[in-house]
């Protein structure tokens, strides 16, 4: 009998047991319809040994985001491209018979807030400079639907931080410490329309920060910003990018490979038949990383901001981070990074 009752209490506690862990991937899982499982988006905190101070340097902190960006999908498992042969830019010929990027996580954009309200943004824009654009009620809270998703991830948290150790401020005043403030100050650089197109009083509001560096513009045959990954798949998948080939950066210093798990990548691409013989992209990155990358230029850097990024495995990448302001200096006119070396 005694031994019945240990054996009793035995079984019932693996049961507890069995329980309380099934409850817990229960919090941490969620079944989708096809009965696959998916680890559940989190919200991130700004963990606080990654707190900026006053002497924090420009190129620590880039390193620091990219070390906070845990929504940044990794090659060969979320993604897969493929680079084929290198060119020089003004080399005219296809150097990539193949499209760059041969498979994307699809699940990615449905299950991931940033990602998917970063994709709803896409297809609000005419990419014509010199065509009115049209903001609709929707579009204007497709805007802050995304901004609030940004803001409950890590790297936008350090990015607002970073901007006030800084004594950051923006059209003569202090960036707020509320982030409901500094929500404000993000809408009006990225959202905000201004004229690209100039033509006095009847100049038309053709452009904003957001469209030009993530969406891409046409002006005079030529394409203008474009330097988002997720763009540049998404229209690549739809058949409106031909992409022609990776450009090596020129330095000397540069002794690494380009490979398919380069985050950063050096390329020439057509869209609907215009070309762009340069542009520099991030590869895989989360949304909030870049828009917490280019604020913190745009807020505190100057127009050239050189850094050394650590992306782990022993590559390096030295970066030129260049940002250009607009329309008195209150908005994004274009941000984007120039590849100078890459070397392990």
């Amino acid at each position: 009998m005694g031994r019945n009752i240990v054996y009793y209490h035995v079984f019932r506690n693996m049961i507890m047991f069995m329980n309380v862990s099934l409850l817990l991937m229960d919090e941490l899982f969620e079944h989708t319809p096809s009965s696959q499982i998916r680890i559940k988006p989190l919200s991130l905190e700004l963990p606080p040994s990654h707190s900026p101070t006053a002497s924090t340097d420009f190129c620590t902190a880039v390193n620091t985001l990219w070390k906070l960006d845990s929504n940044r999908l990794n090659p060969n498992s979320d993604y897969t491209i493929d680079v084929q042969r290198s060119k020089h830019p003004c080399n005219k010929d296809d150097a990539a018979h193949y499209p760059l990027f041969t498979y994307v996580r699809s699940q990615v954009f449905s299950s991931r807030p940033t990602f998917k309200a970063f994709r709803d943004l896409l297809n609000n824009y005419s990419a014509a400079i010199g065509e009115e654009e049209e903001v609709t009620e929707q579009e204007l809270a497709e805007n802050k639907t995304f901004l609030e998703a940004i803001m409950k991830t890590a790297v936008m948290k350090y990015c607002h931080q970073y901007c006030l150790a800084k004594e950051a401020s923006y059209n003569g005043r202090p960036v707020p410490a509320s982030e409901s403030g500094f929500m404000k100050i993000l809408n009006s650089i990225w959202f905000e329309s201004y004229s690209r197109s100039g033509g006095g009083r009847s100049r038309k509001m053709d452009s904003s920060g957001f469209e030009h560096v993530f969406v891409g513009e046409v002006k005079n045959g030529q394409i203008s910003g474009f330097h988002n990954w997720i763009q540049f798949y998404l229209e690549e998948k739809a058949g409106h990018v031909d992409y022609r080939g990776y450009i090596k950066p020129r330095s000397r210093k540069s002794t690494a490979e380009t490979n398919n798990d380069n985050p950063v990548l050096t390329l020439q691409f057509s869209w609907n038949g215009v070309e762009k013989f340069v542009s520099t992209s991030f590869i895989g990155v989360s949304p909030e990383f870049e828009v917490a990358l280019y604020t913190m230029t745009f807020l505190t850097g100057d127009d050239e901001n050189e850094v050394t990024l650590d992306t782990g495995g022993e590559s390096f990448f030295d970066l030129n981070v260049k940002c250009h302001k607009y329309d008195g200096g209150s908005k994004v006119g274009s941000c984007y990074v120039e590849a100078l070396a890459h070397y392990d």
